[in-house]
């Protein structure tokens, strides 16, 4: 601190500090643009004085909506590499809402808003309503794989939906007239816009039991030029449509609730045409093969039947078949030889064992002990066994070997006398 006199006395003064360099000025700026409230932000605005620039990064300012002259103005630069991924392409005066971060370009001291990521106004309200859209028809089932049907192999007629003066259908025709003609039905209907929804749901029904596929297609465009095609009213057309339905809407990255609805999705309009129709030249050639697998078949059968017919032909040259029958005569008659011997061999066995049984017979029969002189008393029908059964004056009935005789009991005494 320097001193100096002054009639009234020594007076103190302060000397000023060292200055900043612009460097060191610009980076307490940028600390203070790093503050949190400044970092990933979302800005709502109008975009002015667009630039595409050939580097690919985009410049750009975002104004007040209908802010006018005193608008309050933010410059804006997005990076190629955030900028590759928009769906659309920003135009002067679009409402977008932007998402970033406020940064400090050094080499001009002034700040700038780094634009990461950007979406047209109102769009974020649409993607959530697509999202409750979403869960809903998924707790009806109408986007379970249970539900989705198989293609027919050859349709005769094909229902499409879109609009009749787009290169959609231009491009459906020209893929199915080179593959497998067929019949078109086109349903026409508006694909975009605010009333394009229910129209075509309406194209969808309209079909109802006149084609055997349908095809449900418009070309590229932004979520919102897609948007009518995530409406419950097309989902739930498509669900309840009573043929298989193809989808083929925007690019492939692009998903909307009716593909999720769909049997099958295409991920163009002329892939869906591939899909719906087989290639006649691939036909033509399985069928070739398919001919060619016959004629193969048929040779061969051919060879084999040749081949019995000639084992036949051998089999029945009369030489041979005299031989043959000649060996089956002599064969008859061993065998007829064989069976009178054994059949007269079996006969001389049964009568020695007949005349075997005829002697024990005779043995044991009660006429061969009466023909050695015995008889057999009967008194009324029963066989007397002694003489206790035995009365005076009864009549008794001898039975000899060769007849019987009647005799009368008298009474005898010890010595014999009656």
């Amino acid at each position: 601190m320097d001193w100096f006199s002054t009639p009234d006395g020594p007076e103190e003064k302060e000397v000023p500090a060292a200055p900043l360099l612009v460097s060191e000025l610009s980076a307490i700026i940028g600390d203070l643009l790093d503050d949190p409230r400044l970092q990933d932000v979302r800005v709502r605005g109008e975009v002015t004085n667009y630039k595409h620039h050939g580097s690919g990064h985009r410049y750009f300012s975002l104004s007040e909506k209908g802010g006018g002259s005193t608008a309050a103005v933010i410059k804006c630069v997005m990076w190629r590499s955030d900028a590759d991924r928009l769906a659309f392409r920003p135009g002067e005066g679009m409402e977008v809402v932007v998402t970033g971060s406020v940064t400090l370009y050094a080499p001009h001291g002034a700040y700038q808003f780094r634009v990461r990521s950007m979406e047209k106004a109102g769009l974020g309200e649409k993607y959530l309503l697509v999202e409750k859209w979403k869960k809903e028809l998924a707790a009806e089932g109408l986007f379970s794989a249970e539900r989705k049907r198989d293609l027919p192999a050859f349709p005769l007629r094909i229902g499409v939906v879109t609009s009749e003066t787009g290169a959609v259908i231009h491009d459906i025709r020209n893929v199915i007239s080179r593959r497998f003609p067929v019949g078109i039905v086109i349903s026409p209907t508006a694909v975009q816009g605010e009333e394009a929804h229910g129209e075509i749901a309406r194209a969808i029904r309209r079909l109802s039991g006149l084609v055997d596929v349908v095809i449900v297609a418009r070309g590229g465009g932004s979520f919102e030029d897609l948007f009518p095609f995530n409406h419950p009213d097309v989902v739930r057309a498509i669900a309840s449509c009573p043929v298989p339905v193809v989808s083929a809407i925007g690019h492939e990255v692009d998903v909307t609730l009716a593909d999720l609805a769909a049997d099958i999705r295409a991920p163009t309009p002329s892939a869906a045409a591939e899909l719906v129709v087989p290639d006649r030249n691939i036909l033509f050639l399985q069928l070739a093969e398919l001919r060619d697998l016959m004629g193969a078949a048929l040779l061969g059968r051919l060879a084999w039947a040749k081949e019995e017919v000639a084992g036949l032909r051998d089999r029945l040259r009369p030489r041979r078949l005299a031989a043959k029958i000649g060996e089956r005569q002599q064969f008859t008659a061993d065998l007829s030889d064989r069976l009178d011997r054994a059949l007269a061999t079996r006969l001389d066995r049964e009568r020695l064992l007949l005349a075997e049984m005829r002697t024990a017979l005779e043995g044991r029969s009660p006429l061969a002990v009466l023909a050695r002189g015995y008889c057999v008393a009967e008194k009324d029908g029963n066989v007397v066994k002694g003489t206790g059964m035995l009365a005076e004056k009864d009549r008794l009935r001898l039975r000899f070997y060769d007849g019987s005789s009647q005799v009368i009991v008298e009474r005898v005494d010890h010595d014999g006398n009656v």
